[in-house]
């Protein structure tokens, strides 16, 4: 697992409106910190439904991501999971996209 990786993840049940059940999701913990082999991986899961709020980022899907439709990151319902809810890594959205979510985190949490 790197940064940028699209993983499928089990979220399981969901309460209101977070993203929950089987869905895929970027990971978003910094490599470096990946070579610790942590428990918990920070991810932001991934929908087909397309909404134009600021807080979500679209992708393409293409073969070097692995998705099979269009999505768009939830950026808003960044979450850590347990690495047991993640499985292979079945490609990466790269750096273009990486900027633009960790850009929507800054201005959520207001953290430069």
């Amino acid at each position: 697992m790197n940064f940028g990786d699209i993983v499928t993840v089990d979220f399981g049940q969901p309460i209101g409106s977070e993203a929950g059940f089987l869905r895929p999701a970027i990971v978003l913990t910094a490599d470096a910190f990946l070579r610790f082999r942590p428990t918990t991986v920070f991810v932001v899961p991934l929908t087909s439904t397309a909404r134009t709020f600021p807080s979500h980022v679209e992708i393409a899907a293409d073969d070097t991501n692995g998705l099979q439709t269009p999505s768009c990151a939830l950026v808003e319902q960044l979450r850590a999971v347990a690495v047991e809810r993640c499985r292979a890594p079945s490609g990466n959205v790269g750096p273009a996209i990486t900027h633009q979510v960790l850009d929507i985190i800054s201005m959520i949490t207001g953290m430069p």
